[in-house]
């Protein structure tokens, strides 16, 4: 078994990923998940990075009104409409 953790500067683990050893891990989606943590961060939660964001990419204003419908607002090719 392999794994990594993502945790944050105060110590609070955000992601966690276990792997079989048959499968390896991708350290691009890693890296693009880190820099997501950290813009969440950097905007107090006041935005999302949803699946796929890249740094410079829209991101999503979290609340209850999102819920159930990310993909009305968010594209493939993160474009909000």
């Amino acid at each position: 078994m392999r794994g990594r953790f993502i945790i944050d500067p105060d110590g609070i683990i955000q992601a966690i990923e276990i792997l079989t050893p048959p499968v390896g891990r991708n350290v691009s989606e890693l890296i693009r998940q880190i820099q997501a943590f950290q813009h969440v961060r950097k905007t107090n939660g006041d935005e999302a990075a949803p699946s796929g964001w890249q740094p410079g990419k829209p991101t999503l204003k979290p609340g209850p009104d999102l819920v159930g419908k990310v993909w009305e607002v968010w594209k493939i090719d993160n474009q909000k409409i």
